[in-house]
Order: C-alpha cells, then sequence, then structure tokens
C-alpha cells in the first residue's frame, strides 16, 4: 500500500512538468528598431531663411526576423522619410495636429514601401523620438 501511495504521489508531481513541457505558443515580441542617425533635411518652406527638420525616429516590430527586414530595408525606409519630411512646411508640422498627421503620414508611407518589397507591411509604428524644426 504504501509502495502504490508513493508511486501515485510521484506520479502526480510528475503531471505539471510534463503538462508544461508542451508545445507553448510564442506570442511575438516587439522591438523597437532606432533609424540612425537622426534624419536631417530642409523643409518646404518658401522664403528668404532656410528651415531645417531633424527627425529621430522608432519603428515598432514584432519578432526578430520583422527588425532584421527592417534593417535590410533601412535605406528604403529612410529615403521615403526624408522626401515626406521635406516637402513639409513649419506651419504644417506645427499645426495642433500637425505632428501626429506627419508621423501616421510616415507610417503609411513605410508601410507601403515595406509591403511593396515585402508582400506585408512589416512596421507595426512609427514614433518620433524626437522632431525638431528651426
Amino acid at each position: 500500500m504504501r509502495v502504490l501511495s508513493a508511486l501515485l504521489l510521484s506520479l502526480s508531481l510528475c503531471l505539471p512538468a510534463l503538462a508544461s513541457s508542451e508545445k507553448k505558443e510564442e506570442v511575438p515580441q516587439t522591438l523597437y528598431y532606432n533609424l540612425v542617425p537622426a534624419l536631417i533635411g530642409n523643409l518646404a518652406d518658401g522664403g528668404n531663411r532656410l528651415k531645417f527638420f531633424k527627425a529621430d525616429v522608432a519603428l515598432r516590430v514584432n519578432g526578430a526576423e520583422a527588425e532584421a527586414r527592417i534593417k535590410h530595408h533601412d535605406p528604403l525606409i529612410r529615403h521615403q522619410l526624408v522626401l515626406l519630411f521635406s516637402a513639409q512646411t513649419s506651419e504644417s508640422i506645427n499645426a495642433p495636429d500637425g505632428r501626429e498627421n506627419l508621423r501616421l503620414e510616415a507610417l503609411k508611407q513605410v508601410q507601403q514601401a515595406l509591403t511593396a518589397e515585402e508582400g506585408k507591411p512589416v512596421v507595426e509604428d512609427l514614433l518620433f523620438n524626437n522632431l525638431i524644426i528651426q
């Protein structure tokens, strides 16, 4: 009887270990990829004084494979963003919703470029770490 009780007790202790060894569904890890160096360029403001922008941008992706795809397409992403930012005016950026609208448009541009190259948008979100207009 003692042997049977000991056997049942040892099996009951092993069951949670066996259950946890089953294949768990992996949740993609959220990663942030910073575009380094910062994006710098001229704004489309008219007049006799040049205006500049400096943007520190981070891209949110899910998983290391998506981060690798972003690193691979870094020049394309930078190109799209510099073209978009240089087409802006300081008035449009400094408007009440200007920076948020610019962020959403930048995300849309990056996702469209990556969809054309990869077949999927890859980037989940685009964030400004810093955006300076001078």
